[in-house]
C-alpha cells in the first residue's frame, strides 16, 4: 500500500524537473558528457564539477564518473583516485567508488595490461555495467577523462573509446600559450570524430588571452570547431600558497613569514651562486630547491625578487644569517629530509595539481563557467 502511494509523488517531481530544460529532440534524456583534456592539469575536475552543479541548477539530476582513476597516491593496483571522492562529497552521490572509478589505472594495472593480464572486452564491460549502475538514478551523467585523453590505449579504453562506448558528448579542455598549439587541439578534434562537441580553453594568462579571442577563435569556428568559451587564468585556481605547499611536502617551516605568497613553479639551486643569482633573477613566483647545505645558493636566491620560498632538501639546516636574511625578507624556509630530486618531483605534482580538488575551487569555477562560457550549449 505504501508502495503505490508514495511513487507518483517522485516521478511527478522527476517530470517537473526536466520540464525546466528543453527536452531533447529525441524525446530521450541528454547524452552524457565526457570532459577531456589534451593534458594533465588543465581544469579537468572543477569543470567536470561545475558543469554537473550547473545542470543542476536547471532542474536535472546530475551524476557523475570517473571511469580510468588516474590521479593516484602510489603505484598499486588499488589505490584510489581523489577526484570520485570529491565528487562524491559536493554532489551527495551514495555510489560506490568502484562504480565511481570502475578502473584504476595504476603503473602495476599498466604493467599487467602489457603483459596480457587484462581483458578489454571485461574492462569495457565493467565500465559499461558501472555505468549503467549510475545513470539508472540521475538524468544526466557527466565523465571525467583520465589525465590527457589518449590515456589508455593499452586497453582501447582512450577517452575517444569511451565516449563511443558510452555514447557521450565531448568537451575538451585544453590550454593555449602560442598559436602552434592548435595543432593539438585538431588532433583531437580529428580523434573524436562525431562525438566531439566543442573545445574550452582555459587558465589563459593574460599574454595569450586577446591572441586567442581575436585570431584563433575565429580561425577554429571557421574550420567548424566549436568554441565553448576562454577562461583566463586566476592566481588562486592555477598556483598553491607556500603555507599549502609546505603542508603537502610535510616540510618544517624554518621561516614563517610570507606564507601566503603563491608559487606557480620551481628553480633548481643546483649551479654556482652567480650563475644562480642570474636565474633566479629571472623567475617569478618561484620556490627554490636546494640542499640545505648549499649558503651560496640560499644567498642569491635571498637577492631575487620573484622567489616566494626556499625548499631545503637532506634535512640541513641553513645558517643563522640566512635564516635572519629571510626573515627580514619575509620569504619563507621549508626544509625536508627527502633528496632534492625527490622534492622537485613531490613540489611539482602539489602545483600541477593546484587547488582543485576543494568545494571553494569548484565554486569559483562555477562562476567563471558562467561568465566566460557558453554553459547552454555545452549541457545541450
Amino acid at each position: 500500500m505504501t508502495d503505490t502511494q508514495s511513487e507518483p509523488e517522485p516521478e511527478a517531481e522527476s517530470k517537473t524537473e526536466r520540464e525546466a530544460e528543453p527536452e531533447p529532440k529525441t524525446g530521450t534524456r541528454p547524452k552524457p558528457i565526457l570532459v577531456a583534456s589534451l593534458s594533465e592539469s588543465t581544469g579537468k575536475t572543477a569543470i567536470t564539477l561545475a558543469l554537473a552543479r550547473l545542470a543542476r541548477v536547471d532542474g536535472q539530476r546530475a551524476g557523475y564518473m570517473k571511469p580510468k582513476g588516474t590521479r593516484l597516491q602510489s603505484d598499486v593496483g588499488k589505490t584510489l583516485d581523489e577526484d570520485p571522492l570529491l565528487a562524491r562529497e559536493l554532489l551527495g552521490l551514495e555510489a560506490e567508488i568502484h562504480d565511481l572509478e570502475p578502473i584504476v589505472y595504476s603503473p602495476t594495472f599498466v604493467e599487467q595490461a602489457i603483459r596480457g593480464r587484462e581483458n578489454p572486452d571485461e574492462l569495457r564491460t565493467r565500465v559499461r555495467e558501472a555505468y549503467e549502475t549510475l545513470s539508472a538514478d540521475h538524468d544526466r551523467m557527466f565523465l571525467e577523462g583520465g589525465g590527457e585523453y589518449g590515456i589508455g590505449g593499452i586497453v582501447d579504453l582512450t577517452d575517444a573509446d569511451l565516449a563511443e562506448l558510452l555514447d557521450a558528448r565531448v568537451v575538451l579542455v585544453a590550454p593555449y600559450g602560442v598559436p602552434a598549439d592548435i595543432d593539438d587541439v585538431l588532433g583531437a578534434v580529428e580523434d573524436f570524430g562525431d562525438r566531439f562537441a566543442g573545445i574550452l580553453f582555459n587558465d589563459v594568462h593574460d599574454a595569450a588571452y586577446d591572441q586567442l579571442e581575436t585570431d584563433v577563435v575565429p580561425y577554429l569556428e571557421n574550420r567548424g570547431v566549436r568554441v565553448f568559451g576562454v577562461i583566463p587564468s586566476e592566481r588562486r585556481l592555477s598556483g598553491v600558497t607556500v603555507g599549502e605547499l609546505a603542508d603537502e611536502l610535510g616540510a618544517e617551516l624554518l621561516v614563517e613569514a610570507g606564507t601566503d605568497a603563491y608559487v606557480e613553479r620551481f628553480s633548481v639551486g643546483a649551479m654556482g651562486a652567480d650563475s644562480a643569482l642570474r636565474r633566479f633573477r629571472r623567475t617569478k613566483d618561484a620556490a627554490v630547491i636546494t640542499g640545505g647545505d648549499r649558503a651560496g645558493i640560499h644567498t642569491a636566491a635571498l637577492e631575487a625578487p620573484g622567489v616566494r620560498c626556499l625548499i631545503l632538501t637532506g634535512g640541513h639546516r641553513p645558517s643563522g644569517s640566512v635564516l635572519g636574511r629571510a626573515a627580514t625578507k619575509d620569504v619563507p624556509i621549508l626544509s625536508v629530509r627527502t633528496d632534492t630530486l625527490t622534492a622537485v618531483e613531490r613540489a611539482e605534482d602539489v602545483v600541477r595539481s593546484g587547488r582543485t580538488r576543494d568545494e571553494e575551487t569548484v565554486d569559483r569555477m562555477t562562476e567563471l563557467l558562467a561568465d566566460h562560457a557558453d554553459v547552454e550549449s555545452m549541457l545541450e
